[in-house]
Protein backbone atom coordinates (compact mmCIF):
# COMPACT_ATOMS: atom_id res chain seq x y z
CA UNK A 1 0.00 0.00 0.00
CA UNK A 2 1.16 3.50 -0.61
CA UNK A 3 -0.07 6.80 0.66
CA UNK A 4 1.06 10.37 0.62
CA UNK A 5 2.96 11.86 3.49
CA UNK A 6 2.83 15.50 4.40
CA UNK A 7 5.64 16.35 1.91
CA UNK A 8 3.84 14.62 -0.97
CA UNK A 9 6.13 11.57 -1.40
CA UNK A 10 5.00 7.94 -1.43
CA UNK A 11 4.93 6.17 1.93
CA UNK A 12 4.84 2.39 2.48
CA UNK A 13 2.98 0.40 5.13
CA UNK A 14 6.03 0.17 7.41
CA UNK A 15 6.41 3.93 7.50
CA UNK A 16 2.65 4.48 7.99
CA UNK A 17 2.63 1.90 10.80
CA UNK A 18 5.51 3.70 12.49
CA UNK A 19 3.75 7.07 12.14
CA UNK A 20 0.40 5.67 13.33
CA UNK A 21 2.12 3.92 16.25
CA UNK A 22 3.50 7.34 17.18
CA UNK A 23 -0.04 8.73 17.28
CA UNK A 24 -0.54 10.01 13.73
CA UNK A 25 -4.26 9.80 13.03
CA UNK A 26 -3.63 10.71 9.40
CA UNK A 27 -1.30 7.73 8.96
CA UNK A 28 -3.83 5.42 10.60
CA UNK A 29 -6.61 6.87 8.41
CA UNK A 30 -4.47 6.08 5.32
CA UNK A 31 -4.03 2.50 6.53
CA UNK A 32 -7.76 2.25 7.25
CA UNK A 33 -8.71 3.49 3.78
CA UNK A 34 -6.30 1.08 2.13
CA UNK A 35 -7.50 -2.02 4.01
CA UNK A 36 -11.07 -1.46 5.12
CA UNK A 37 -12.57 -3.23 2.08
CA UNK A 38 -10.48 -6.40 2.23
CA UNK A 39 -11.00 -6.63 6.00
CA UNK A 40 -14.76 -6.13 5.56
CA UNK A 41 -15.01 -8.89 2.92
CA UNK A 42 -12.96 -11.26 5.06
CA UNK A 43 -15.23 -10.51 8.02
CA UNK A 44 -18.34 -10.96 5.87
CA UNK A 45 -17.10 -14.37 4.76
CA UNK A 46 -16.52 -15.38 8.37
CA UNK A 47 -19.65 -14.03 10.08
CA UNK A 48 -22.07 -14.23 7.15
CA UNK A 49 -24.01 -10.97 7.24
CA UNK A 50 -23.32 -7.31 6.47
CA UNK A 51 -24.20 -5.84 9.89
CA UNK A 52 -21.94 -8.22 11.80
CA UNK A 53 -19.20 -7.79 9.18
CA UNK A 54 -19.30 -4.02 9.70
CA UNK A 55 -19.03 -4.49 13.46
CA UNK A 56 -16.13 -6.93 13.13
CA UNK A 57 -14.37 -4.56 10.72
CA UNK A 58 -14.64 -1.69 13.19
CA UNK A 59 -13.50 -3.92 16.06
CA UNK A 60 -10.54 -5.08 13.95
CA UNK A 61 -9.32 -1.55 13.33
CA UNK A 62 -9.91 -0.57 16.94
CA UNK A 63 -7.73 -3.47 18.12
CA UNK A 64 -5.14 -2.58 15.46
CA UNK A 65 -5.03 1.03 16.65
CA UNK A 66 -4.39 -0.12 20.22
CA UNK A 67 -1.72 -2.67 19.24
CA UNK A 68 0.17 -0.65 16.62
CA UNK A 69 2.74 0.72 19.09
CA UNK A 70 4.02 -2.81 19.78
CA UNK A 71 3.83 -4.08 16.19
CA UNK A 72 6.96 -5.19 14.36
CA UNK A 73 5.72 -5.39 10.76
CA UNK A 74 7.09 -8.63 9.30
CA UNK A 75 6.18 -7.93 5.67
CA UNK A 76 5.60 -5.02 3.30
CA UNK A 77 1.84 -5.19 3.90
CA UNK A 78 -0.24 -4.68 7.00
CA UNK A 79 -3.03 -6.88 5.59
CA UNK A 80 -1.87 -10.27 6.97
CA UNK A 81 -1.75 -8.83 10.50
CA UNK A 82 -5.19 -7.19 10.06
CA UNK A 83 -6.57 -10.47 8.67
CA UNK A 84 -5.39 -12.29 11.79
CA UNK A 85 -7.06 -9.76 14.05
CA UNK A 86 -10.22 -9.96 11.91
CA UNK A 87 -10.33 -13.76 12.22
CA UNK A 88 -10.07 -13.53 16.02
CA UNK A 89 -12.74 -10.82 16.21
CA UNK A 90 -15.04 -12.83 13.92
CA UNK A 91 -14.59 -15.98 16.00
CA UNK A 92 -15.35 -14.03 19.17
CA UNK A 93 -18.52 -12.57 17.63
CA UNK A 94 -19.74 -15.97 16.40
CA UNK A 95 -19.10 -17.54 19.83
CA UNK A 96 -20.88 -14.66 21.60
CA UNK A 97 -23.90 -14.94 19.28
CA UNK A 98 -24.07 -18.72 19.74
CA UNK A 99 -23.89 -18.31 23.53
CA UNK A 100 -26.61 -15.61 23.42
CA UNK A 101 -28.86 -17.83 21.27
CA UNK A 102 -28.38 -20.79 23.61
CA UNK A 103 -29.10 -18.60 26.64
CA UNK A 104 -32.22 -17.15 24.99
CA UNK A 105 -33.42 -20.61 23.94
CA UNK A 106 -32.84 -21.97 27.44
CA UNK A 107 -34.74 -19.06 28.99
CA UNK A 108 -37.62 -19.59 26.55
CA UNK A 109 -37.69 -23.31 27.34
CA UNK A 110 -37.96 -22.54 31.06
CA UNK A 111 -40.97 -20.27 30.55
CA UNK A 112 -42.88 -22.50 28.16
CA UNK A 113 -44.95 -25.33 29.61
CA UNK A 114 -43.84 -28.76 28.47
CA UNK A 115 -47.41 -29.73 27.57
CA UNK A 116 -50.55 -27.81 26.78
CA UNK A 117 -53.32 -28.44 29.29
CA UNK A 118 -56.50 -28.18 27.19
CA UNK A 119 -58.73 -28.54 30.26
CA UNK A 120 -56.97 -25.60 31.94
CA UNK A 121 -57.38 -23.51 28.77
CA UNK A 122 -61.13 -24.22 28.75
CA UNK A 123 -61.37 -23.29 32.44
CA UNK A 124 -59.38 -20.08 31.85
CA UNK A 125 -61.56 -19.17 28.88
CA UNK A 126 -64.72 -19.80 30.91
CA UNK A 127 -63.36 -17.70 33.76
CA UNK A 128 -62.51 -14.83 31.42
CA UNK A 129 -66.02 -14.94 29.96
CA UNK A 130 -67.57 -14.91 33.45
CA UNK A 131 -65.47 -11.90 34.45
CA UNK A 132 -66.41 -10.07 31.23
CA UNK A 133 -70.10 -10.81 31.85
CA UNK A 134 -69.82 -9.48 35.40
CA UNK A 135 -68.01 -6.31 34.25
CA UNK A 136 -70.53 -5.69 31.47
CA UNK A 137 -73.32 -5.89 34.07
CA UNK A 138 -71.80 -3.00 36.05
CA UNK A 139 -73.15 0.53 35.83
CA UNK A 140 -71.43 3.09 33.60
CA UNK A 141 -69.43 4.72 36.40
CA UNK A 142 -68.32 1.37 37.84
CA UNK A 143 -67.25 0.11 34.39
CA UNK A 144 -65.28 3.35 33.85
CA UNK A 145 -63.62 3.00 37.28
CA UNK A 146 -62.75 -0.64 36.58
CA UNK A 147 -61.37 0.20 33.13
CA UNK A 148 -59.22 3.06 34.40
CA UNK A 149 -57.91 1.43 37.58
CA UNK A 150 -57.76 -2.27 36.76
CA UNK A 151 -57.12 -2.26 33.02
CA UNK A 152 -55.19 0.97 32.49
CA UNK A 153 -53.40 1.19 35.85
CA UNK A 154 -54.67 4.59 36.98
CA UNK A 155 -54.18 5.50 40.64
CA UNK A 156 -57.36 6.31 42.61
CA UNK A 157 -56.83 10.07 42.45
CA UNK A 158 -55.98 10.06 38.74
CA UNK A 159 -59.15 8.04 37.99
CA UNK A 160 -61.18 10.36 40.23
CA UNK A 161 -59.84 13.41 38.38
CA UNK A 162 -60.55 11.80 35.03
CA UNK A 163 -64.12 10.92 35.99
CA UNK A 164 -64.86 14.07 37.98
CA UNK A 165 -65.67 12.23 41.22
CA UNK A 166 -64.12 12.12 44.68
CA UNK A 167 -61.13 9.90 45.51
CA UNK A 168 -63.23 7.98 48.05
CA UNK A 169 -65.89 7.18 45.44
CA UNK A 170 -63.30 5.51 43.23
CA UNK A 171 -61.71 3.63 46.15
CA UNK A 172 -65.02 2.35 47.56
CA UNK A 173 -66.57 1.37 44.24
CA UNK A 174 -63.40 -0.39 43.07
CA UNK A 175 -63.33 -2.34 46.34
CA UNK A 176 -66.91 -3.51 45.74
CA UNK A 177 -66.14 -4.40 42.12
CA UNK A 178 -63.14 -6.49 43.19
CA UNK A 179 -65.24 -8.30 45.80
CA UNK A 180 -67.84 -9.16 43.12
CA UNK A 181 -65.13 -10.41 40.76
CA UNK A 182 -63.50 -12.54 43.49
CA UNK A 183 -66.88 -14.21 44.01
CA UNK A 184 -67.11 -14.93 40.27
CA UNK A 185 -63.59 -16.39 40.29
CA UNK A 186 -64.37 -18.64 43.28
CA UNK A 187 -67.57 -19.87 41.65
CA UNK A 188 -65.81 -20.58 38.34
CA UNK A 189 -62.94 -22.61 39.78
Amino acid sequence: MTGDDVSGGAVGDAELVALAAGGSERAFRDLYRAYVRPVYWLAHGLVGNPADAEEVTQETFLVAWRKLPGLDLASDSLLPWLATICRFQSANRVRRQRRDREHTAAAADETLPSTVDVEQQVIDEGLAEAILREVSGLGDLDRAIFRLCAAEGYAYQAAADELGVAHGVVRNRLSRIRTRLRTVVKEST
